[in-house]
Order: structure tokens, then sequence, then C-alpha cells
């Protein structure tokens, strides 16, 4: 009685914090700040999780807290391998690393549960000595026929809670005989509501719905229910926040805690990210993993932008935020209920903006330097010219196609391929384009060679008019049509003044020179 008027009086006072801060916006967060994202490695890291540890890395960051990264690797039948490592990769890659990890280390680790077995194993004895916890035997066949037969009377299944009932001696004698069994919880009546900090005031009464749930399997690993709560209490973790589909699961926490005389954290559940016709995102879809993303040329900064951007928790809306102008919009009292809506069609639109703000930053733009030096190598091979992979040459590439490229990968295809490799143009198109293309090649030459300085957009466009008008009547169109041809092999793309400029006079003049010779030819 005294442990659960003890723990009635910590909620309360906690829940009036939490109401000070959801009014005033969490500016009440006082104490060390420490939360988690603890995801199962049975799988690779995709959108939904990095919302989640997004969500908790801004909160640490905002009240100069701890984020730490805590892998629940305890079912090991599913475990994937190589998943735990990508999981922190592709944290780091995203621009959200953790502070504690099972890579980086801490003063809470392991940060693997199933380097922490001892701590659930001492857990449970605690329990089962303070009559919250039993052994259980129940066969896997009698645990079947209870299911088979509450569905069969249209009942939701659940465990009758047989063994809870088993005297002593009864179970010391299993126990000596060496019995399969595995360790329950008991779950009481009468669980304290609790304040939420997102969903507000949340009950429920989980005896009257649910069997005593297993905490410790018969191979001696905790499921989640009993590990999680461990974790959080010797981590030191003071803030919860995860996905709304473990709320309904919380009052049983709640009463684990209180068994064990803990003082619970504050929990918030975030409302579910869903696609945009508010299907929920599944690993099937195959595309919503990072490990995609990163290989299809998407930037971090347009992931975190555009899986924010769709949800709640920030004063302003708003496109183009980066993590810094994130963490200073965030407003947990600004979360709501509502399901986020993602809209994966816009991601490009995002990936564009972001990828103009790394050209116009010189330290970025010399990362993509490389990283664009390295597909044109893989791509082009032999074919390329040496001046091509100049880091000036590309940074002048970048800067002319900024905000009209949405990935660096749109630079290694097709349409830009003229960048690289000397395009091929046939000699039979030259004299169908016109019969004016010897002369039109001698004025580019003539025009290049006059222009000591250096080559501008605006300037070229000028000159191009301005070179139509020496040609015999020809239409400016047409005009453009084989100066694109030759500089680029495509009869679409960018303006004739802007490849000039990318290309450079050298290139332009070998080109041109090329195109001299079909039409003599020809």
């Amino acid at each position: 009685m005294l442990t659960q008027r003890c723990f009635r009086c910590v909620t309360a006072v906690r829940n009036t914090l939490v109401k000070l801060q959801r009014t005033r916006g969490c500016s009440t967060v006082q104490g060390d700040v420490r939360v988690r994202f603890a995801p199962s490695p049975t799988g690779f890291l995709h959108l939904g999780g990095l919302r989640t540890a997004l969500y908790n890395y801004i909160f640490a960051k905002k009240y100069g807290g701890s984020f730490v990264l805590r892998l629940e690797d305890t079912d090991q039948s599913r475990l994937v391998p190589g998943a735990a490592e990508s999981i922190e990769d592709m944290l780091e890659w995203a621009g959200v690393p953790p502070d504690e990890s099972p890579r980086r280390g801490g003063p809470v680790g392991p940060y693997l549960q199933s380097q922490r077995l001892e701590l659930y194993r001492q857990t449970a004895e605690q329990l089962i000595q303070s009559k919250h916890a039993y052994y259980c035997f129940c066969s896997s066949q009698r645990l079947d026929l209870l299911k088979k037969e509450a569905l069969r009377s249209g009942q939701t299944p659940r465990y009758d809670n047989r063994c809870q009932h088993l005297r002593a001696e009864q179970v010391q004698e299993k126990l000596d005989q060496g019995a399969p069994h595995v360790i329950r919880f008991h779950l009481e009546e009468g669980v304290e509501p609790f304040q939420d900090l997102i969903c507000g005031r949340s009950h429920h009464e989980v005896a009257q719905v649910e069997g005593d749930p297993v905490v410790m399997k018969a191979d001696g690993f905790p499921t989640y229910h009993l590990a999680n709560i461990v974790d959080d209490h010797y981590m030191r973790i003071s803030h919860v926040l995860r996905g709304s589909e473990w709320l309904v699961s919380t009052s049983k926490h709640l009463l684990m805690y209180r068994a064990l005389d803990w003082q619970p954290p504050t929990f918030g559940h975030l409302p579910l990210l869903l696609n945009k016709n508010g299907s929920k995102l599944s690993k099937r879809q195959g595309d919503i993993f990072l490990q995609s993303f990163q290989r299809d040329g998407v930037l971090p900064e347009a992931l975190l932008d555009i899986t924010t951007s769709c949800g709640s928790g920030f004063n302003t809306i708003g496109i183009g935020r980066r993590i810094d102008e994130l963490i200073a919009e965030f407003n947990p009292s600004k979360i709501t209920t509502h399901s986020a809506l993602l809209d994966l069609e816009k991601l490009p639109e995002f990936n564009r903006i972001h990828l103009q703000r790394h050209i116009e930053d010189e330290g970025q733009c010399a990362t993509l330097i490389k990283d664009l030096q390295a597909q044109i190598q893989q791509l082009c091979g032999e074919q390329i010219q040496e001046e091509v992979l100049q880091e000036d040459y590309i940074r002048r590439v970048l800067h002319l196609r900024k905000g009209h490229i949405s990935s660096l990968k749109e630079l290694v295809g097709p349409a830009y391929s003229y960048l690289w490799v000397r395009p091929s143009v046939s000699s039979q198109l030259v004299p169908a384009m016109t019969a004016e293309a010897q002369h039109i090649a001698a004025l580019v030459l003539k025009l290049i060679a006059e222009r000591s300085e250096e080559l501008t957009v605006d300037r070229l466009n000028k000159d191009l008019k301005t070179l139509v008008k020496q040609t015999k009547g020809i239409k400016y169109g047409e005009v453009m049509t084989l100066l694109r041809l030759a500089l680029s092999g495509l009869q679409q793309g960018p303006s004739v003044a802007e490849m000039m400029v990318c290309l450079g006079p050298e290139e332009i003049s070998h080109r041109f020179q090329k195109l001299l010779q079909l039409s003599e030819t020809s």
C-alpha cells in the first residue's frame, strides 16, 4: 500500500509538470533530458523509424540533452545480418547521430540488449520475489487450445493466468525437474491514468482485456515489455517518444514500474506516418528504406525536411529547412494526434531545394564534386576527356544547373552526357538541319576566338542573337537547334548559351571544328 501511495504521489507531481510543459511549449523541461531510439535489428532503417529517431534527436538537442541509440536484439530468430551496423550508419548519414550507442559507447552501456541479459534476469527474479510475477509452465499446445477456443466463441484470445495459482511447492518441483517455463507479469486492476505529452490523459485497464504477459521467454531472453522498462530505468531515460501503436501498452508498463518501485519517464506517443492515401507505410514497398534513398542520390536533409513538413510539432510550416532550423522551430506542444501523410512524389522538389543549398555552400559543393567525379568515371570510363574531371569544370556545371536538377544522378544521365563525352553527330543530319551549317560553324568559331573574357550566359545570349542576323534569313530557332546538335548531339536541353558556358571556349571550338568538317564533307 505504501508503494502504491508513493507511486500515485510521484505520478501526480509528474502530471502537473507535464501539464505545464504542454501549456508553455515544454519551456519547463528541467534536469537531464535523455531520450532514446530503440529499433530492433530485424530489418533495415526505413522512413518511419527515421522519423521517430528524428523527433527524439530534435527533442534532445532542443533541451540540451542526450540522444541514445539502443538496439533491441532480443528476438534472436528474426535478426537480419548487417542490420544493426546499418541502422547506426544510416542515422549518421541522415545527420542525426546518437550521443551514445553500441558503436560510440557511453556511461550506461552496453547498448545491445543481448549483452544485458543478467540485468533482465535479476529484475524478473525481483518481480517473482515480490509476487508481481510468476513462473508459467503451460505448453504451447495448451496455449494454442486456449486461443482456438476463444476464437470459436468470438472472444479475444488471452491467457487464463492458470499458473499464477500454482502452490510454491508445485513450482519448485517443476523447476527441479527442469520443466520448460516462462515468467509472466501479473496484471493488477486499478492502473493509474497518465498524462501523455501528445495524446493527453490516457488510461487502459489492461487487466480486464489481457492475460498476464510473458516478460521472460523460455530461451532466457526478455520480451519487449520487460527489457524496455529495465533499460529505460538504468539508462536514466527521462522522456520516451515512440509511435502511437505503443500507447495501449503504456498502462501495462506503468504497472511494472509501480511493481519495481521505479519512477517512470514522461511518455509521448507520436502519430503514425502514413502514405498520402492514408495506408500504412510497409517494408514491402521496398523504396522506404534509407539505403534506397541514399543509393538514388537523395540528400539526407531532404528526407528530414519532408518527414517533418508533413507532420506537426513546429512553430511554422515550411520547405527547405535544415536540422538546425528544425531544432529552433521545434515545439512539442504543437505535435497533434493526427497521422502525418507522406507524399513521396514531392521528394524531388525537396531534394532540388537542398541540392541547390549544397551547391552554394563551398564545403558541401566540394563533396558533391568528388561524388560526381566518381560517378562520371564509373559511367563513362575511357570515353571521358581528362578536362571534365577537373574541379573547376564540374563546379561550373553544378552552379549553372542548380535549381534545375533534383539529384546528381541526373547529371550522369543521357540528357547531360554531352558534358562528359563528346557527342557523335551524323554527317547526314547536318545538311538536313540547314544548308548554312558551314557558315554558322565559322561564325561561332570567330565569336569564341574574339571573346577573350570569361563566357557568361547573358553575354552569349546577346552574341547569339547578333550571330543569327549574320545568316541568310535563317530563323533563330533553327540556328539554335543546329548549335545544340553540334554541342550535345541532342535536339533538346538547356539553353545553347548555358551549354557553351559549361563546356568552355576550348571544347566549344573543338566541337564546332568537327561540325565544320562534317558540313564540308557532306
